[in-house]
């Protein structure tokens, strides 16, 4: 085998998984669409609560300066004239209320500004009399300007209208927007029950996912029962799965165990029985196989989480490369910056990266030279390393490349004369996730099969 090392990086490898578009999590969407219902209601109730308090307000505010211009008129009607000037003034400084002398000349505007000065003006006008005028401004002088008239005198009573309004801005933007936050808590706190049992249920089914079925136990004494159904059926699930879990591991166990004893026995008296050295190679070449394979089952079978360490990626592939150094028909390249380091389980990811080496010789061969060339490269990107080995040969049909890694499956017809057990992707994808990495397969656009591997920077 020869090993070469180019100087610049390779391009960068194929991206290990299709990353869905970003949604937003239950508990926000779930937080959002509680807050706009709250806050929607909130605005109605106000607009109706403000609607039904703008005629009872107008009619009183009505009744009140009715009150106020006929005392006025009455007071004026029989006071003297100097009595007359003290009630004005009187009423000015107290009552903020002036009466001015209405002149046939002055301009005024009508007092209509909205609904609820309209209210106002038609009420007074039916309280005091047709005469009446209801204006907004006199001479160009705003104000809530009510002209009456005594005898035959005519008088102009002035007023701040501002008093007379609805509930100030003020007011209704203090009660808004603590209503709004009180709203918004509350969504939160309903958001947060609705979401607990469902995040609860997410890391479970994580943990079991990663064969952890102790920590995968769900509370079956929760209140709602709906939810502490739900619970009950993923732990009686859990069980389940870790029963058939220990049932595997101990049947492939015990197959492999049973079948070690009789196969040493073979290999020995054949090698001592068996005169012809062609035969007697062959038949231990035979029952070397079958141990591999035996391997494989237990590989396969291991339920016990990887020890992660904080590993140079460069020294893995230096000690991989010795299971293939003596190959002379494979070649391989590699292009990893130096001291680059991985969390990972150091026997673990040798054994993965041999396998993938040893995979790449027998069906990534070149159809016109005959040699297996692999290229192995790796970069950083962020808190992961990406780690690529391909071949240069015919890759597989893209039908079934999804299934490669499923346990006992070949992907092409010519592999079924091939040695093995069909385990050997399997294993190598189930030791990554074991890892806490991600693990893929890709045909590549100039031709070949790429194995991806996305583990932690360590």
């Amino acid at each position: 085998m020869q090993t070469s090392r180019p100087s610049p990086l390779e391009t960068a490898p194929a991206p290990l998984e299709v990353r869905p578009r970003r949604r937003i999590n239950l508990f926000w969407r779930t937080f959002f669409f509680l807050a706009l219902l709250l806050f929607g209601s909130i605005i109605a109730w106000l607009q109706t609560f403000r609607s039904l308090e703008t005629e009872p307000r107008a009619i009183q505010s009505a009744q009140q300066l009715a009150t106020l211009v006929n005392t006025a008129r009455v007071a004026l009607r029989y006071a003297d004239p100097i009595g007359r000037g003290m009630l004005i003034k009187t009423l000015a400084e107290e009552e903020h209320v002036r009466i001015l002398t209405r002149d046939p000349k002055d301009a005024f505007e009508p007092y209509v500004s909205d609904e609820f000065g309209e209210r106002i003006a038609n009420e007074l006008t039916r309280r005091l009399g047709k005469g009446t005028v209801v204006a907004g401004a006199v001479n160009h002088k705003e104000g809530l300007w009510i002209g009456f008239s005594i005898d035959s005198e005519a008088y102009w009573l002035l007023t701040d209208p501002s008093q007379l309004g609805p509930s100030r801005t003020s007011t209704w933007a203090i009660w808004l927007v603590t209503a709004a936050a009180l709203s918004l808590a509350g969504a939160a706190v309903i958001a947060r029950l609705i979401n607990q049992p469902l995040k609860q249920l997410s890391f479970a089914a994580s943990r079991m996912r990663d064969g952890d079925f102790d920590a995968s136990r769900l509370d079956e004494q929760v209140a709602t029962s709906e939810v502490r159904e739900v619970n009950i059926g993923f732990n009686r699930m859990a069980a389940q799965l870790s029963k058939i879990e220990q049932d595997r591991v101990v049947m492939l166990a015990g197959i492999s165990h049973d079948l070690r004893t009789p196969l040493a026995r073979l290999r020995l008296e054949t090698e001592m029985s068996v005169a012809d050295p062609d035969a007697r190679q062959h038949m231990v070449a035979d029952i070397a196989q079958l141990d591999a394979i035996i391997d494989k089952f237990l590989d396969y079978a291991r339920p016990e989480p990887a020890h992660l360490e904080p590993i140079v990626l460069n020294d893995v592939i230096a000690q991989s490369l010795y299971a293939v150094a003596d190959y002379p028909d494979m070649n391989v390249a590699i292009s990893i910056p130096e001291n680059t380091r991985v969390l990972a389980d150091r026997v673990d990811l040798s054994r993965v990266i041999a396998n993938l080496l040893e995979n790449s010789r027998r069906y990534g061969k070149s159809s016109d030279t005959g040699m297996a060339q692999v290229d192995i490269s790796a970069r950083v990107s962020d808190a992961w390393v990406l780690l690529k080995i391909r071949d240069h040969g015919n890759g597989v049909a893209s039908e079934v490349l999804s299934r490669l890694t499923n346990p006992f499956f070949r992907g092409d017809v010519a592999r079924t004369e091939a040695t093995g057990a069909g385990l050997g992707l399997a294993i190598a994808e189930k030791t990554v996730l074991r890892m806490g990495g991600l693990f893929s397969l890709s045909n590549t656009g100039s031709g070949g099969l790429a194995a991806h591997i996305k583990l932690r920077r360590g």
